[in-house]
């Protein structure tokens, strides 16, 4: 495996992310994260999804720290101040699973997790959360899902993955945008291109689209299968915490709370004037449900 490693200059002067990244070997790749809060605290794990980084929580961290919680925003391999395996081929959904689940429970050993997944991030943290139930405490799926190919993806979706096949270049940045309501400032945009010097960095990101089930033999369908089952019977509280403004993964949210067993007779929040990259839209809102959640249950 050939593998790239973001040179540091990178990712200086990073806008509203003073956070020094830790890191730790998985599988032969460094995986990097960054914490805000007491390292006593409960521990919320907060996983990113495509295209983006950890330095999309930067605003939802702070907000977690100031309610005593211990927030950790993970890089995916290929993504962020993580190692980057340089061939599409070597990015799997099975691999981004155990690569995140050896980082979290073996290198940082942590229990009682609060699992916060967006986008990829869901389908990746619901599926360890449904792997490994004993470790976690509670779950929270914002603009994410599980699919399993057994239900049609939205014209949206297809439109967003053939794009992303097809162009001989990503423009990060541009993905990012066009995933929020609001006008992000040139600083915060080369922030998310700040990760890949040129194309050869971007496995990653152009892998991740072919990754997810649209079909019901998909390599992962059965192990996501296997993990609806498991979580609509978990009785770990279940939070859903969807934006109105999500073309993208918005249907997922009424079928969450009706079939989750964690989110029945929950208030779920609905996060007004945000896209698909909440974080970025309402990154201080998201943070105050999601303490206010961890603090009633």
């Amino acid at each position: 495996m050939r593998i790239l490693r973001t040179p540091d200059e990178r990712f200086a002067d990073l806008p509203d992310f003073p956070y020094e990244p830790r890191y730790a070997e998985v599988d032969g790749l460094r995986m990097a994260w960054v914490e805000d809060g007491p390292s006593d605290g409960e521990p919320v794990v907060l996983l990113h999804g495509e295209p983006s980084w950890s330095f999309l929580y930067r605003h939802v961290m702070p907000e977690l720290a100031a309610a005593g919680l211990r927030a950790i925003a993970v890089d995916l391999v290929g993504f962020g101040r993580s190692d980057k395996p340089a061939e599409v081929g070597e990015h799997t959904y099975a691999r981004q699973v155990e690569w995140t689940r050896a980082l979290l429970f073996d290198a940082l050993k942590l229990t009682g997790v609060t699992m916060v997944g967006q986008d990829w991030g869901g389908l990746i943290g619901l599926r360890i959360a449904a792997e490994h139930p004993e470790r976690i405490a509670r779950i929270v799926a914002a603009n994410t899902g599980l699919p399993t190919g057994d239900i049609p993806m939205p014209e949206v979706w297809h439109r967003f993955k053939d794009t992303v096949v097809d162009s001989p270049a990503l423009d990060i940045a541009r993905f990012v945008q066009s995933g929020c309501r609001t006008r992000l400032s040139p600083e915060v945009l080369a922030a998310y291109d700040a990760p890949f010097p040129d194309e050869s960095y971007k496995a990653g990101p152009k892998a991740l689209p072919g990754l997810v089930p649209i079909s019901p033999d998909d390599p992962a369908a059965a192990a996501n299968r296997a993990g609806w089952q498991v979580l609509t019977t978990l009785d770990r509280p279940f939070l859903v915490a969807f934006s109105d403004s999500d073309p993208i993964t918005g249907g997922m949210a009424p079928i969450m709370k009706r079939t989750m067993a964690g989110a029945a007779g929950r208030e779920h929040p609905v996060i007004a004037g945000a896209g698909h990259f909440l974080q970025e839209d309402a990154g201080a809102e998201l943070g105050r449900h999601v303490a206010a959640f961890v603090s009633v249950t």
